[in-house]
């Protein structure tokens, strides 16, 4: 089964505004699906529609093979959600407001105490759990929000920047977190970002979005197909006399475009064999910066 499916998602606001604009996607039990653009790309509306707190303008839905419009609160089951405001009570200490949403989604006053320290633990919040949120800091807020998307042990979750606010060490807690989420307990991880170099780090597949549309969906490898149907390669070397057709770099650097990496050894036997003296060689891919500026140039959608 797919852990979420969307088919032409459309919603406007008013007669003008058009937030999310004929997306189709799917993506698969487990991963984590990097759902990527600008502030206002629409990425906060699709999370909202996948919940069933908006209503789509037009289109169909499907978390788990649940409608959103039909079954919200069965969906709140078994998704967690963090938006960038999540809401918590300030007057609480971080461990009442676990308690309390532990029991709002059902749990026993006893298994949510559990979880919740389980997950104040691998979040390093353990020694605040009985400290009220007035004195919590903006990342140790955001770590909360986070445990409290995850008292109820979701099937999938829902993260809307969830690395704001946080110190370099927070952001490898919380990656490695996920990631363990994903890798060995099955959970499907649909995490909304404008970062863009941090979520080639962490995500399995991507969304790439603009001003509501989605631009292209696949790996990182597909997506860099999609872009580019060559693999730049520069060599550093005192000269090329082969007769292969390179671009002169400059500082002794030629570049070269091959079809796969498995050619560079070839590549490397005929330039030495030419009397060449090579000093480095480097394989250059597409970064996810660079495959998302290039579909921008496009301007066309593409769906894997």
């Amino acid at each position: 089964m797919k852990a979420v499916e969307i088919e032409h998602l459309t919603k406007k606001f008013g007669t003008n505004q058009l937030a999310v604009s004929d997306v189709t996607l799917s993506i698969k039990e487990g991963e984590v699906f990097g759902f990527l653009g600008p502030n206002g790309a629409g990425k906060t509306t699709t999370i909202k529609l996948l919940n069933g707190m908006l209503q789509p303008t037009s289109g169909q839905m499907h978390v788990f093979g649940k409608d959103p419009t039909k079954d919200p609160a069965l969906i709140h089951q078994f998704a967690g959600v963090l938006t960038e405001r999540a809401a918590m009570y300030d007057q609480l200490t971080g461990m009442e407001n676990l308690l309390f949403y532990g029991e709002v989604f059902g749990l026993s006053k006893e298994d949510s105490r559990r979880r919740g320290m389980d997950l104040l633990d691998r979040l390093e919040l353990s020694y605040a759990a009985d400290r009220k949120l007035t004195s919590y800091s903006t990342g140790m807020r955001q770590r909360l929000s986070l445990a409290r998307a995850m008292i109820h042990q979701p099937k999938v979750l829902f993260l809307d920047e969830p690395t704001s606010g946080l110190d370099p060490e927070s952001v490898l807690n919380v990656n490695q977190l996920i990631q363990d989420l994903a890798k060995n307990q099955g959970v499907t991880i649909f995490l909304c970002t404008h970062q863009l170099r941090y979520a080639q780090e962490i995500c399995t597949s991507y969304g790439l979005m603009d001003q509501g549309k989605l631009l292209a969906t696949g790996t990182l490898e597909s997506l860099r197909q999609r872009v580019s149907k060559g693999l730049i390669v520069e060599i550093k070397a005192n000269k090329i006399t082969s007769g292969l057709p390179s671009k002169l770099m400059g500082n002794g650097r030629f570049q070269f475009t091959l079809s796969d990496i498995q050619e560079i050894p070839e590549l490397v036997r005929k330039i030495v064999q030419s009397g060449s003296d090579i000093y480095g060689v480097t394989a250059k891919q597409l970064s996810l910066e660079e495959i998302y500026f290039a579909l921008l140039e496009e301007g066309g959608a593409d769906y894997d």
